[in-house]
């Protein structure tokens, strides 16, 4: 399919959201020739420092670099006058942040955890072999299609490795992904840290999913630091992990989620309900202080917990009802309007859908295929 990078060719249909901080618009965009419906992020150069035009520009570069199944795929990129639009295929139930904000706020089911457990490792196992570091994996970088796959986004933070030297330096808006990094990254150390951090973002990420929130989200950010160096273990939040009462932790072995300080206060049914020995298991390899104890992306798909993907016979859509795709056949009813762009974008300044980074030259914004 050819997508013609002239704004003219396509129609958007209302507001998706922001992202890059609340300074740039995602449109809900329709195709005109083919009728597909695409994403459309809007960026106002003229409010742009030199340094966001860098980060665009490498949103750019590696998107087009990197073609998998389970990354976000580029489609095109244009100017229009000082606006620049950069254009990605609409993924219809958006990123796991919003299921679990809009629909699923005590965490997404077992089994649909696994399935976009061995999606996004199917992609980070792609990144690997290239030589690149992910750096920001978390439930808002992973966006899920209308078909229940899932595909990782986030690639502004991105950076390859020398096998010889590991990296030391953090991301840039590296604060906005804390919770997520791993010791070693926060540490800055002279051991530095490598693809192994991604590894433990993902055990983060897990207990994200399936908590319904991410770990350290009621901790300060020093104490969040000292206990991830002292190599406290985030867990998922069940009957096994979590007792109501401090003294019932004691007895039992555990620390109560309030002594632990690990996790928000815990959802409703956190103490009738009960994650499988192999989510439980997976989370633990993941999130271990040593990173060359925590498994490669290969092992995981291996793991127990996301091989059982091969067996179940369910469709994730059916798992993610009442979320509904946005699809041709429903954007007609949506009933945004345009008008409404500014109350609508800060409304839902916080969905985060797709953004990244990277260094350019202005002059070299649109890429050239």
């Amino acid at each position: 399919m050819n997508f013609e990078p002239d704004l003219k060719q396509y129609t958007m249909c209302s507001v998706l959201g922001s992202c890059f901080s609340d300074r740039a618009v995602v449109f809900l965009g329709k195709h005109n020739k083919s009728g597909n419906l695409v994403a459309m992020k809007n960026f106002n150069l003229d409010s742009m420092s030199k340094t966001d035009c860098q980060l665009i520009q490498d949103e750019i570069y590696n998107t087009r670099q990197l073609m998998h199944p389970n990354l976000i795929p580029y489609v095109t990129s244009f100017l229009d006058k000082s606006q620049l639009y950069v254009v990605f295929p609409l993924m219809g139930y958006g990123s796991c942040r919003d299921l679990l904000r809009n629909h699923f706020v005590e965490g997404l089911p077992e089994t649909v955890i696994a399935f976009v457990l061995r999606d996004v490792l199917l992609g980070l196992e792609y990144i690997h072999n290239k030589g690149l570091v992910h750096r920001a994996i978390k439930a808002g970088h992973i966006l899920i299609r209308a078909d229940g796959h899932a595909s990782l986004s986030g690639l502004r933070s991105m950076c390859p490795i020398d096998k010889r030297s590991n990296l030391h330096s953090l991301p840039l808006q590296s604060a906005n992904n804390l919770n997520w990094s791993s010791p070693e990254m926060l540490e800055q150390n002279l051991l530095g840290y490598n693809e192994k951090s991604d590894i433990y973002s993902i055990g983060i990420t897990s207990c994200e999913l399936a908590n319904g929130f991410v770990p350290f989200a009621e901790t300060d950010t020093t104490l969040m630091l000292t206990q991830k160096v002292k190599g406290l273990i985030p867990h998922l939040l069940d009957c096994t992990t979590c007792y109501p009462y401090e003294d019932n932790a004691a007895d039992n072995g555990y620390q109560s989620e309030e002594t632990i300080g690990v996790n928000a206060t815990p959802v409703s049914n956190v103490y009738t309900r009960m994650f499988t020995e192999e989510f439980h298991n997976l989370v633990e390899l993941c999130c271990q202080r040593d990173p060359e104890s925590r498994p490669s992306a290969p092992n995981l798909l291996a793991h127990t917990f996301t091989k059982q993907v091969k067996r179940v016979n369910v469709k994730v859509t059916d798992l993610l009802r009442p979320a509904v795709p946005l699809l041709k056949t429903n954007v007609a009813e949506i009933s945004d309007d345009l008008a409404s762009i500014g109350g609508m974008s800060q409304q839902l300044s916080d969905l985060d859908l797709l953004t990244y980074a990277w260094d350019f030259d202005l002059n070299d914004i649109v890429p050239t295929l």
